[in-house]
């Protein structure tokens, strides 16, 4: 550290290259998912399904966790997958009450599916540890949560939004892709646009490659130089730092008017954090699940899903219900602080 950073205090140093890592990949998957939100628009599915699928896969979460994996530093990962999720139901959400309190009506079905998700992922970790088979039964099961939520946007009553927004959309880049004569489609145009996203997205890709890496050597500095446990610094530092998007994805829907898609990233969020996210850690390195994990996440994480599920069930989030979200958040660093300290 002291060789990138010469002239400034090591601590200082770390702490800049994990933020400037952090921002690289939350910029590089920003733009992986709008190229490639570009070609699922096409397919006509339902906006709110795109949001559970786009918004909700949080890949940002996920390569930072791997990338924490292979630079051997298991616990901070899965610190990410509990902070991350924590943030999106008490931060994101809370401050989309308190700035626009909304009302809206979620499919009880969808409650269902978003409040049992974490059930598979908490047994297997109640022995202590999360197994690679363990990780690769819960990769798994991420594939039918998110065949269930396309089923019911797709076949039954209980679609939640319907694919006019989608229809909308392409529509629009329709007129913009037609030739100024109203002759046919520029086709070489075309081409070029399909050429330039292509090119962005293996941008992104390496972006996020190489803003990972540097997230972890920052985060393995600080963690050195300050001796705080990894899992307590990516349940509060990390995840806070890379999910600082969540509250645009949550809070901008429903101040638009569109609560839905707030709730999209949500539920979409807490299905893929305790399946697919947490599985392909514990397939790379067995996870840790005792100590802190049973005493301070898991508590914390289950009564903030139960409290919201509760309040979504009402129909209602308003400003009360907002700043009690926010308040267990604040608890929830509280209780890493203290543990930190006991430890």
């Amino acid at each position: 550290m002291t060789v990138l950073f010469p002239s400034i205090p090591p601590t200082l140093g770390a702490l800049v290259l994990f933020l400037a890592g952090v921002a690289l990949v939350v910029e590089s998957v920003e733009r992986f998912v709008e190229s490639v939100a570009e070609s699922a628009l096409s397919l006509g599915f339902s906006a709110f399904f795109l949001t559970v699928v786009l918004a909700g896969t949080d890949l940002e979460n996920a390569i930072l966790g791997l990338a924490a994996v292979f630079g051997r530093l298991p616990d901070l990962a899965l610190g990410t997958v509990f902070g991350e999720a924590l943030f999106i139901l008490g931060v994101a959400l809370g401050i989309a009450g308190i700035l626009s309190p909304f009302e809206t009506t979620v499919p009880r079905s969808y409650l269902l599916l978003t409040v049992g998700s974490p059930a598979l992922f908490f047994l297997l970790a109640a022995d202590g540890t999360v197994s690679r088979l363990d990780g690769g039964v819960l990769t798994l099961a991420f594939l039918p949560l998110l065949g269930a939520v396309y089923v019911l946007e797709r076949h039954t009553d209980t679609q939640y939004l319907s694919a006019e927004e989608v229809a909308d959309r392409i529509e629009a880049d329709g007129n913009q892709h037609a030739s100024p004569d109203g002759g046919p489609s520029d086709a070489d145009s075309d081409e070029r646009v399909a050429w330039w996203t292509l090119a962005v997205t293996l941008l992104a890709v390496v972006g996020m490659t190489v803003g990972s890496e540097l997230a972890v050597i920052g985060a393995r500095d600080v963690l050195a130089t300050l001796g705080i446990s990894g899992l307590a610094f990516g349940a509060t530092v990390m995840s806070f730092v890379a999910s600082l998007e969540e509250l645009f994805l949550t809070v901008e829907p429903v101040r638009q008017g569109r609560p839905h898609l707030g709730i999209g990233n949500v539920v979409g969020s807490m299905l893929f954090f305790v399946t697919a996210n947490v599985g392909v850690l514990a397939l790379v390195h067995p996870l840790t699940t005792d100590g802190a994990v049973v005493t301070v996440h898991w508590p914390f994480f289950l009564g903030s899903l139960a409290l919201v599920g509760a309040i979504l069930f009402r129909g209602r989030v308003g400003r009360p219900e907002g700043a009690l979200l926010l308040a267990v958040y604040v608890g929830y660093w509280a209780a890493n602080g203290m543990g930190h300290l006991v430890g």
